[in-house]
C-alpha cells in the first residue's frame, strides 16, 4: 500500500500518543543562525510522502509563479514579566497573553498564591520609569490569571517586559529582533509566529519576482502555544480563542490566486489556521475579510479550505500543531519525514530548520 492509498484516520479515531516521537535534546535549536534564509528545507509531498531536502533561500525553487505566499504579521509583545507579590515580598513571574478593555489575562507562577485582589509590582528596566501596580481580578485555574495595571504602566508595558522565549530556549537571546519576524507590524502575541522567522526581506523581493504572490494576515498567538494537550483522546482537547484577522484586501489576494490556478501557501500553523477560519464563510466570487476570535481545532479528517500547502517549522510531540499538520499531510507521512529530519540532524522547534507541505 502506498501512502497515497493509505486511510487517514480522523481526528475521532485518534489518541494523543499517536502524536509522539523520540528527539535528541542535541537537535533542539538553542539560537537562530546569523543569516535567516540559511536555514535547511525539507519538501514533502502530501499525496506522495517523497522526501527531498533543500535550502530555506531556495524555497522559490519549490514554488511556482501564481502562486501566493500568506504570512502572519503578529508581532511578539515583550510579555514575560519579573515582579514580587506585595503581601509577602515573594516572587512572581507572568506572561502576558490578551488584553481586554484594560484586563489582561496571563499565565502566572506560582498561581496558586495569587487570588483576587492580590496586589504585584513589578520593577521597570530602566532606571527613569517607576515600577508597575497591578491588581488580580481573577484566577482562572490552570495556571491563568485575570489583572489589571495601574492605567500609566499599561500604556508602556515594554518598560517592564522581555522577549518570551519558549522554555526549551535556555540559552540568552542576544538579540531580541531574531525573536520577530522581519515583516511584524501588529503586537499583540505571546510567541512568535515562528515559520516566518526564515525570511529575509531580501527573500521576499526575490519570490516576488519569480511571479510568488505576498500577502498577510494577523493571529496573535495565545495560550494553546504553551499549554500541551492533555487529555488521551484528541476530540477531548478544547482549543483555546485567539484573535485574528484578514483584511479584505488580503481575501481577494487569496481569491485571485485560486481563479488563475495557483496555489495559497500559508506561512505557518498560525497562517494555516486563519486561512481556515476564512474558509467556513468563503466565497470565491464575493471575497471578504473579517475580525474576531477563532477557536479552530485543525485534526487529521479535517477539510481544507483554502490551504493549499504550508510552510511550518518542526513541532513538539504531542501538540496541536503536530495535529495540524498531520491534517494536511497524513500522520504517517509526517511521522517519516520527521524521523528522516532526526536522521540528516536537522534543527528543531522555534529557531530550527523548515519544512515545506506541498
Amino acid at each position: 500500500m502506498t501512502l497515497e492509498d493509505e486511510p487517514r484516520r480522523s481526528g475521532d479515531d485518534l489518541n494523543v500518543s499517536d502524536f509522539d516521537y523520540e528527539l535528541p535534546e542535541s537537535l533542539i535549536a538553542q539560537t537562530p543562525l546569523e543569516n535567516r534564509e540559511d536555514s535547511r528545507l525539507l519538501v514533502l509531498e502530501k499525496n506522495s510522502g517523497h522526501i527531498h531536502h533543500s535550502r530555506f533561500k531556495h524555497l522559490g525553487q519549490m514554488l511556482a509563479p501564481g502562486d501566493l505566499l500568506v504570512a502572519n504579521n503578529s508581532r511578539v509583545n515583550l510579555a514575560r514579566m519579573h515582579g514580587i507579590r506585595d503581601a509577602t515580598g515573594g516572587a512572581v513571574e507572568i506572561l502576558l497573553l490578551r488584553e481586554v478593555d484594560g484586563t489582561w489575562s496571563a499565565m502566572a507562577k506560582p498561581a496558586s498564591k495569587l487570588r483576587a485582589g492580590a496586589a504585584l509590582t513589578f520593577p521597570s528596566l530602566r532606571g527613569d520609569v517607576e515600577p508597575a501596580r497591578g491588581i488580580v481580578e481573577e484566577n482562572l485555574g490552570e495556571g491563568v490569571v485575570r489583572l489589571r495595571f495601574d492605567p500609566v504602566a499599561n500604556q508602556r508595558l515594554s518598560c517592564y517586559g522581555v522577549t518570551p522565549l519558549p522554555p526549551y530556549i535556555t540559552q540568552t537571546l542576544l538579540d531580541p529582533d531574531r525573536y520577530q519576524t522581519v515583516y511584524s507590524s501588529v503586537s499583540g502575541s505571546a510567541a512568535a509566529p515562528t515559520a516566518g522567522l526564515h525570511f529575509s526581506l531580501e527573500l521576499i523581493a526575490d519570490l516576488n519576482r519569480q511571479g510568488i504572490g505576498w500577502t498577510e494576515v494577523t493571529l496573535h498567538v495565545g495560550l494553546d502555544t504553551f499549554r500541551p494537550i492533555m487529555v488521551s483522546r484528541i476530540r477531548n482537547h478544547a482549543i483555546h480563542e485567539e484573535w485574528c484577522e484578514v483584511s479584505t484586501e488580503a481575501a481577494r489576494s487569496v481569491a485571485e490566486c485560486r481563479q488563475r490556478g495557483g496555489r495559497v501557501v500559508a506561512v505557518g500553523t498560525t497562517a494555516a489556521r486563519t486561512l481556515e477560519t476564512l474558509g467556513a464563510c468563503w466565497s470565491d466570487d464575493t471575497p471578504q475579510g473579517f475580525a474576531g476570535m477563532t477557536k479552530i481545532f485543525i485534526v487529521p479528517g479535517h477539510r481544507w479550505r483554502l490551504v493549499d500547502a504550508l510552510v511550518t517549522n518542526f513541532h513538539l510531540p504531542r501538540s496541536s500543531l503536530l495535529l495540524l499538520v498531520s491534517a494536511l499531510a497524513g500522520r504517517e507521512s509526517i511521522l517519516h519525514a520527521y524521523a528522516e529530519a532526526i536522521r540528516q540532524g536537522y534543527r528543531f522547534y522555534s529557531f530550527g530548520d523548515a519544512m515545506l507541505i506541498r
